[in-house]
């Protein structure tokens, strides 16, 4: 073992015990148990470049137990990336170290992670996302390890099993994920809750696993080269280690998990560690050794980057260099033409735009959760493969009946950069993906979720297979772009508005039933209006005595329903409530102007989110109970889904 290694390790602890203690709040026990694998990681074998967080080919390090946070953030002040002052706000408003890493605030942070089991799942996106790059630029373009580290409390999250499962199966050798089994977690011991044997199941999951003392430092450089040197399968290295390594008297400790500790026992730690009783120190001679290797690693993203230059030259490298590199608002898209009068369900329509644009967008990939008919990606499937089954150029992602790791999945193959993922479901199980959607959007990514079967109309299925709280749910979820579209004019749309996005996420909801496709000639608004989120598709001459609010397959139902009166009456088709409520008021004001207060709104679904536009004496079609098991049909007379009944409840208010 080298001294200087030491050294660093336990200036790294000092840190930690530091920056918890000065926050009053955090997790020291974990952070210092994962120290010996995270500094030797970072020190000897992480390649990056100093001077760019965000260069193209680094390896990738995922901190999936989120809560170490304070071990990252040491690591990175050491990479350059943050600066002491950084480590002592741990915690604090504004800082650029919060409790748990959010990759949009810290340079070298590369996702976000706190919910455990997602960093795990992320972390086989971005290897993904490397292979597939990799087959398509070429090893001497891309070619980079992802290093995940991970806790007790992310290996007993089902998502990262999930997850595992396809790493496994797609034989991603170039993930070299360490857990650190301190067996120790917040409340307690883990064999209070826990009896896996994860040698076993990982091994069962085609990875490759290798046990070592998580402390004894030649152990872990022998792990992490052999986990390089497996190139079919993903490695698991799993570090028996102890919780609060270190520590003068609280070593195993599962109070350590998730509070400070006390100011006697960080001195007496430090004494033990051989360090001085200052706080925040760093030597110049650990710097020195830990930043050994920067001038060469500086030298070898140069390189690359002379590589990349050349490669230029060849045309198509050029092109698909171009995808890869090419910001979102710039893409041209081709979206297919559709026949108005026709009927379509706009999952059809969704399957239709896929198959258009799919030969044009390389960088396109992903699939659906083992619903590739329902969800109309069984043409993009047979045309490209599966993802390694069938090669590593190919595009389908085959994620199984996985649907919350393959939101996870998703996530880390936008944060790595350089695709655009999808994935599809049907709506109602959009639950099973809720939070790695609410981290989609608090990462910043726009991902699109493809949610096909979204409403009673799926009918003989049953409740459920029923959504009827799922699109008002998901709408409360902050920076995400709901998208609803009415027919396939509007699906072409809206999935332009989704693949264009720069920062946030996309959800479309789109039926199972077929729709009247809309004629431009008649409704020339539906060409653009749905870009604004909310606006009017027909008119009436002067200021309307009535409006009528539909999203989805109700827009229809509102325009049959406006034929119904003879007093003046408009038709608003509001696709997006997100993208209408950021539209300036003037706008808003001009589609909902506020003297205007006879409105009415349809939407399948839960009628509460629609009174916020109609206002709460307004009248408001929907479903706020479960669905049953019928053709579509009947259950839309049932609930009253008919134009005939729609006006009745608008006469008995107006």
């Amino acid at each position: 073992m080298s001294n200087q290694t030491e050294k660093t390790i336990a200036v790294v602890k000092g840190l930690i015990m530091d920056g918890v203690a000065k926050a009053n709040s955090g997790h020291p026990g974990g952070a210092m148990s994962s120290a010996d694998y995270a500094t030797i990681l970072y020190s000897e074998f992480l390649n990056f470049n100093p001077d760019d967080s965000k260069w193209f080919n680094r390896d990738r390090f995922i901190l999936s137990a989120g809560h170490e946070s304070m071990l990252l953030y040491s690591l990175l002040h050491l990479n350059g990336f943050i600066s002491i002052e950084d480590i002592q706000n741990f915690r604090q408003l504004g800082s650029l170290t919060p409790g748990h890493p959010e990759v949009h605030l810290t340079p070298g942070v590369e996702a976000t992670t706190g919910p455990l089991g997602q960093g795990f799942s992320m972390s086989v996106g971005f290897a993904a996302a490397e292979a597939y790059l990799r087959e398509k630029l070429g090893s001497d373009v891309v070619d980079h390890y992802t290093y995940v580290l991970s806790s007790d409390g992310d290996l007993q999250e089902p998502i990262a099993l999930g997850a595992a499962s396809l790493a496994g199966l797609w034989g991603l050798g170039k993930i070299i994920a360490y857990y650190d089994s301190n067996k120790i977690q917040l409340a307690g011991p883990t064999c209070n809750s826990d009896c896996t044997d994860h040698k076993k199941v990982f091994e069962g999951m085609c990875w490759h696993v290798i046990e070592v003392d998580g402390h004894n430092h030649d152990e872990i450089r022998a792990a992490i080269k052999a986990g390089q040197q497996e190139t079919s399968k993903p490695t698991l290295i799993i570090g028996h280690t102890t919780m609060a390594k270190g520590c003068a008297t609280m070593e195993g400790s599962h109070k350590t998990h998730g509070e400070p500790l006390k100011a006697d026992e960080i001195a007496a730690t430090k004494k033990k560690l051989g360090l001085p009783a200052d706080d925040f120190h760093v030597p110049a001679d650990v710097l020195e050794s830990y930043r050994a290797r920067f001038d060469s690693m500086r030298k070898k993203a140069a390189d690359w980057q002379t590589v990349v230059d050349a490669k230029l030259s060849e045309a198509d490298f050029a092109e698909m260099w171009g995808h890869v590199t090419k910001p979102r608002p710039e893409l041209e898209i081709a979206w297919p033409e559709f026949t108005p009068g026709e009927t379509m369900a706009t999952r059809q329509a969704w399957g239709k735009c896929l198959d258009a644009v799919m030969d044009s967008l390389p960088t396109l990939v992903g699939g659906s959760a083992d619903l590739d008919p329902s969800n109309q990606t069984l043409n993009f499937r047979t045309t490209y493969g599966d993802f390694a089954v069938d090669g590593y150029a190919s595009r389908n992602l085959a994620f199984g009946v996985r649907e919350f790791p393959m939101a996870a999945i998703m996530n880390g193959m936008q944060l790595h950069g350089g695709l655009l993922p999808f994935g599809a479901t049907f709506l109602t199980f959009s639950d099973y993906c809720r939070n790695a959607i609410r981290m989609s959007s608090l990462q910043e990514l726009p991902v699109l979720y493809v949610f096909t079967h979204d409403s009673f109309w799926v009918g003989e299925d049953g409740p459920t297979h029923q959504p009827i709280e799922h699109v008002s749910s998901l709408r409360l979820i902050p920076d995400l772009i709901d998208l609803r579209p009415a027919d396939a004019q509007e699906t072409a749309v809206c999935l332009d508005i989704a693949l264009k996005q720069e920062k946030h996420p996309s959800v479309i909801f789109l039926t199972r039933q077929g729709l009247p496709v809309m004629d431009p000639a008649e409704y020339p608004a539906v060409i653009d209006g749905p870009r604004k989120g909310g606006y009017i598709l027909k008119d009436c001459e002067g200021t309307p005595e009535l409006i009528l609010i539909a999203s989805g397959s109700e827009v229809s139902l509102a325009l049959e329903t406006a034929k119904l009166f003879k007093r003046k009456v408009r038709v608003v088709s509001m696709p997006s409530a997100k993208l209408f409520d950021d539209q300036p008021d003037s706008y808003k004001n001009a589609v909902l102007p506020p003297e205007v207060t006879s409105r009415a709104a349809a939407e399948a679904g839960r009628t509460d989110y629609w009174y916020k536009y109609v206002g709460l004496g307004g009248v408001v079609l929907g479903v706020d109970h479960f669905g049953a098991s019928a053709p579509g049909k009947i259950l839309s007379d049932k609930y009253g889904f008919t134009p005939e009944n729609f006006a009745s409840m608008i006469r008995q208010k107006y």
